[in-house]
């Protein structure tokens, strides 16, 4: 089987696609709801604003055969060629179809593609525990980053401890909130209060500026999403905040994005307070949303605790993994 290039994915290839990510999911669940078909169909019809994409799949049979697709890979290529953001690569093989070499071809395809657009770096996230991990090893990937992956239930979280967490604000700050793209008064001090996040700072490089803040914004709304923000206010100064991605249709599972609080403001219990906002604002504006999923770093013990003072739950662990583009195979390696 060798693999082809899905520049333009025919809506039979789309079907296949999802179908490879479904088996997959099935043999390795990880605490998320199945992969939705269009979702899957919207991910790979339209680049998100602020990045390209490049696609890739091996079929049965090999390619003009028509057979079905039972591996694929994505490579995402946020800003602009020769950037110094690392592409973001994800491959998938059909568990039946593993240890055929098919992985290593598709990753040598993605690399060619990652030299064409002048990256010097490649990350790829994965479940712990799964295949992935001795292949991304196993081809020059090193883990820089460990992430628990948890679930809050919003059933199971006491109205009156929100009430209780509201009411306990800390003096000097005021609380603001928007749905989308950030107010153009906020949007520098968003971009300021996003470097105190360490999680991806030391191997992804990249400066927060009000341009990214926004471009992340519209990236979600392509999606058909919706990105909540909270921020807690000192003067003009955003101390803390925190994001939500609320699913179109404002019903099912919403994903926690970004919670930061500057290191000069940090012990007044400002990220639990925004969170706590981000709460009441959910449940009044979305009550379909009934969970909330988070992925935090394993050594930011300090947000740990808040998600786990809050209710969240522990439900998978997941690495991220980086390689430098020189060290990946060529194609026809």
């Amino acid at each position: 089987m060798d693999v082809i290039a899905l520049d333009d994915p025919t809506d039979a290839q789309i079907r296949e696609w999802h179908s490879v990510l479904a088996a997959v999911h099935a043999a390795e669940p990880d605490g998320e709801p199945a992969p939705d078909p269009e979702r899957t169909a919207r991910l790979l019809l339209g680049a998100e604003a602020g990045a390209r994409q490049r696609l890739w799949a091996a079929a049965a049979g090999g390619p003009g055969a028509g057979g079905a697709l039972v591996a694929v890979a994505a490579l995402r290529l946020p800003g602009e060629p020769g950037a110094g953001r690392p592409g973001e690569v994800d491959i998938q093989v059909r568990p039946e179809h593993r240890r055929r070499g098919l992985g290593g071809r598709l990753l040598a395809a993605a690399a060619e593609g990652l030299r064409a657009d002048g990256r010097s770096s490649v990350i790829a996230q994965v479940l712990a525990g799964t295949p992935a991990v001795p292949f991304l090893e196993s081809h020059g990937f090193e883990c820089v980053l460990t992430l628990r992956g948890m679930l809050l239930r919003l059933d199971d979280v006491p109205a009156e401890r929100v009430a209780r967490l509201l009411a306990e604000s800390p003096a000097g700050y005021r609380l603001v909130r928007w749905r989308g793209v950030v107010p153009d008064e906020h949007a520098d001090a968003l971009a300021r209060a996003k470097h105190a996040m360490a999680d991806f700072a030391e191997y992804e490089g990249t400066p927060w500026d009000a341009l990214r803040v926004r471009e992340m914004a519209e990236i979600v709304a392509k999606r058909g999403d919706d990105l909540y923000t909270v921020a807690a206010l000192s003067g003009g100064v955003i101390a803390g905040f925190t994001e939500v991605v609320v699913p179109a249709g404002c019903a099912g599972r919403a994903a926690q994005y970004d919670t930061a609080v500057l290191p000069e403001h940090r012990g007044r219990r400002l990220g639990i307070w925004v969170k706590a906002a981000m709460l009441r604002w959910l449940g009044e504006e979305c009550p379909g949303v009934r969970e909330i999923e988070t992925d935090n770093s394993g050594d930011n013990a300090h947000m740990l605790a808040v998600n786990e003072e809050l209710g969240f739950r522990l439900e998978r662990e997941s690495l991220e993994y980086q390689a430098a583009v020189s060290a990946l195979p060529a194609s026809g390696r």
